[in-house]
């Protein structure tokens, strides 16, 4: 089947989704109030089935159609929501649906961006799970896809929609911890020793399209590593947690400390600890800097993660009058810092060992301590999505706040790559310091697959 999409055909698209002309149906008008949202979901397996039981509560919203290259996904889905659904192997057959308004993308992150751009064309809009790109170029040209096709867009960022999460913006920006010096975001998980394995290539199992899997990825033979949940282990299909999290924890924190964008980044890691066939480092520290001053980290261990052992939480934030901890994304701990009324000091020149108690300086505590509780729930980020569809306004993650959120974590794998501290113009998106590095913000799609 032809996969091409020309410049020509991506305009006569849009403007047939525009003006809402009868070849494209239902998936051209604007949803009313009291209208019910036709859905298609487009990979099925994990996350998919997630987002199923995300939108299934909202009476507004009914899945019409399924897609999944691996035939038991689709049979298990079907199952699930019952009654008379559409499915099919090729989302292309999906896009064509006139009963098909919005579209719910699942699938592995190398299949993101080409069927983003195709379901703007074909005139749906699009939830699209996180992180929204394979390579930063791909995410420029999604955004390029959504402005001219008037599409309502949403990254799978569900915390984006937690109200403890939009607390700790109000905090931060309202001055609670002073100035942010540093954040502290963490990905823990004890894969030893035996990691994913070291199965042997093999014969994809039955019901499995292993080549329309792949799509623009280059031909390899068929891994159960590379396939289903794991597939995150490899590098031309995902960007490993640092991603997969990764892209949860930097979303989380550049809108508290506003800021979209590093100027520069440093990575190291290594495969120290596990022996099995994975493309990404077990362990990884990363370092952003922002144009603010701001030190931003994120750290993948392979470490004890269980209930009940020490840890840190998922993301602090450090400010000069303050910390605040996010834990699990459902509540949020201030920690106020005692601030110094007064310079401290000189000590007593005759006394070499200095003068602890000369040196200490008068304090005060900078705020209250605060606690607050919340939620993390992706059916509130599907709200957001089907409010948004009926009333054409911006959702709470449209496509340029997620390439924002998703690149900086892509930048960072670079940066790893590359074995040194990159520097970062975040409107131009291009480093200044290392133009073999600017190639890999794209790659070619393995004919015939194309993004254009």
């Amino acid at each position: 089947m032809g996969c091409r999409l020309t410049r020509r055909q991506f305009s006569v698209g849009v403007v047939a989704a525009g003006a809402g002309l009868a070849g494209r149906g239902a998936a051209a008008k604007v949803q009313g109030a009291n209208e019910r949202v036709g859905l298609g979901v487009i990979g099925l397996g994990n996350r998919g089935d997630q987002l199923i039981d995300a939108f299934r509560p909202h009476k507004d919203a009914w899945i019409t159609a399924l897609c999944d290259v691996y035939a038991p996904y689709v049979e298990f889905a079907k199952e699930k929501v019952g009654g008379d659904l559409f499915t099919t192997k090729d989302y292309r057959a999906l896009l064509d649906r006139k009963d098909v308004d919005a579209v719910v993308i699942a699938t592995p992150d190398h299949w993101h961006a080409k069927q983003f751009v195709d379901a703007c064309a074909a005139g749906k809009d699009v939830y699209v799970e996180k992180p929204l790109s394979l390579v930063v170029n791909e995410g420029r040209k999604m955004i390029e896809a959504a402005r001219v096709s008037k599409r309502v867009t949403q990254m799978g960022v569900q915390r984006r929609s937690s109200k403890v999460c939009a607390k700790i913006a109000e905090l931060i920006q309202g001055g609670a911890i002073g100035k942010v010096t540093a954040c502290r975001c963490f990905h823990l998980t004890n894969e030893w020793p035996h990691g994913i394995g070291n199965p042997a290539d093999c014969d994809p199992p039955a019901g499995l399209d292993w080549d329309l899997w792949l799509g623009p990825a280059r031909k390899v033979a068929y891994n159960p590593n590379r396939c289903f949940y794991r597939f995150r282990w490899f590098r031309e299909y995902s960007g490993g947690q640092l991603t997969n999290f990764g892209t949860h924890w930097l979303d989380v924190i550049q809108r508290a400390i506003g800021q979209d964008g590093p100027a520069g980044v440093f990575a190291v890691g290594s495969k120290g600890t596990i022996k099995d066939n994975r493309e990404i480092p077990d362990t990884m520290e990363v370092v952003w800097n922002y144009p603010d001053g701001t030190l931003v980290s994120f750290s993948q261990y392979n470490a004890n993660a269980s209930e009940g052992a020490p840890r840190s939480a998922h993301i602090e934030f450090r400010g000069t009058e303050g910390t605040i901890l996010l834990d699990g994304s459902e509540s949020l701990q201030l920690i106020p810092e005692a601030v110094r009324t007064d310079e401290i000091p000189a000590l007593n020149p005759r006394n070499r060992q200095g003068n602890s108690r000369q040196a200490r300086a008068t304090t005060r505590p900078a705020d209250k301590a605060l606690t607050f509780k919340g939620r993390t729930d992706t059916a509130d980020h599907a709200r957001n999505f089907l409010d948004c569809i009926k009333t054409r306004k911006p959702c709470v993650c449209p496509v340029e706040v997620g390439h924002r959120s998703t690149a900086t974590t892509l930048l960072a794998n670079l940066a790893y790559d590359r074995g040194r501290y990159l520097t970062w113009d975040k409107e131009k998106e291009q480093f200044t310091n290392d133009p073999e590095a600017n190639k890999l913000l794209s790659y070619e799609y393995r004919a015939p697959w194309r993004l254009e």
